[in-house]
């Protein structure tokens, strides 16, 4: 744990008390992917892009098609929020010269905090020799149609949890124990307190389902991802264009704790070595289209990695890499597709939305699929 997190959160709950869970994880997300460590078989997790070469490529395929159903303009952003170390961009990148005219129209933008990870992405990037520019925030992104990659970048941000009391919802922090030297859970303000209607978000803080609920249930709201759904929506809509989100959870809002650590690859105490650790929780895809379609843009899915996936012919692209690739590389060509596919690995409990502006077709891999 980062020495100097402990002692800004302690400090920080000395003068003001128990602090939201959301503060606590946006300051232990930002000081950890500030370390640049996190990806790959050395890090604490890997990412689709790190698994297969074809996840990146399907993908840049799948931005050409959705570029031709916007008219083909002469300039279009590719932005990839949460771009990791530059692997996904790469092969996007890679996939999308064999569309030249397509190739010629992108301009790309990164959304990245981290300057180490800035660092990594530029030297995965050199090669393409394609210019990029980057950005803090996604609403500094230039105007014009847009065409917005995240994958797994909703579920690092900072999350709400709601805990169900005797009357009422009560805002879930974090204190520190003397006792055990660590941080805990305490159950904070009520909504009232805090001043939150959460009926307005619907199940399970409507009234009706939570007449249903036992004391001590946990229920999660993201409200950095809602906004961002909100604002990308908006942008969508006045300018045109897509934005595919990937990350896992269930396709359906329901109340559940979710919020968790990876160290090494193995789950963690998500409360230890804040700061060190990778700390994440399940997306809630219902509402993330919810927001979206409340500004006016179309919201299309969930629909699980694994069928999007083999939708877009990502078994057909990888039979076409062994043909040319050693017994060795043909194996873990296999084994990465199966990963990310299968339903006993990554291809269920990931999915896959795509946000539009409401006149663009259907993006590939939606085409009878949209968000109720």
């Amino acid at each position: 744990m980062s020495d100097a997190l402990i002692a800004q959160l302690r400090q920080q709950i000395a003068q003001q008390g128990p602090i939201p869970l959301e503060s606590v994880m946006g300051q232990a997300v930002q000081a950890y992917y500030a370390q640049g460590t996190a990806f790959g078989r050395d890090g604490d997790f890997i990412t689709a892009p790190e698994i297969s070469q074809t996840f990146g490529e399907i993908l840049g395929l799948w931005a050409a098609v959705v570029w031709q159903g916007m008219g083909m303009p002469g300039e279009v952003i590719l932005a990839e929020a949460g771009p990791g170390r530059g692997t996904l961009m790469a092969d996007v990148l890679r996939a999308a010269a064999a569309v030249p005219p397509f190739a010629q129209a992108i301009r790309v933008h990164l959304v990245e905090t981290s300057p180490s990870l800035r660092a990594a992405q530029k030297k995965a990037l050199a090669p393409s020799g394609v210019a990029v520019c980057w950005h803090d925030r996604c609403d500094s992104l230039p105007d014009g149609p847009l065409i917005l990659l995240g994958n797994e970048f909703i579920d690092a941000l900072p999350i709400e949890q709601w805990e169900r009391g005797p009357e009422g919802w009560h805002l879930r922090c974090v204190d520190w124990d003397d006792s055990a030297q660590g941080f805990c859970f305490v159950r904070g303000p009520s909504a009232d307190q805090v001043g939150r209607d959460l009926a307005r978000f619907g199940a399970p803080f409507d009234p009706a389902s939570t007449k249903a609920l036992p004391a001590g249930t946990i229920a999660e709201l993201c409200p950095q991802g809602l906004a961002f759904a909100e604002q990308m929506g908006r942008r969508l809509v006045a300018q045109g264009g897509a934005a595919l989100l990937i990350d896992y959870g269930p396709a359906e809002s329901a109340p559940g704790d979710s919020l968790q650590a990876l160290k090494g690859h193995k789950y963690f105490p998500p409360l230890e070595e804040l700061g060190s650790v990778d700390l994440t929780a399940h997306v809630d895809f219902a509402r993330l289209c919810q927001a979206a379609r409340g500004v006016g843009a179309q919201a299309r899915g969930p629909v699980t990695q694994g069928r999007f996936l083999s939708g877009l012919g990502i078994e057909a692209r990888a039979k076409l890499l062994m043909r040319k690739a050693t017994p060795a590389q043909a194996l873990e060509l296999n084994r990465g597709v199966h990963r990310l596919i299968n339903s006993s690995e990554m291809g269920t409990l990931f999915k896959v939305i795509a946000l539009t502006d409401p006149i663009c077709p259907p993006p590939p891999g939606f085409e009878a699929s949209v968000a109720p």
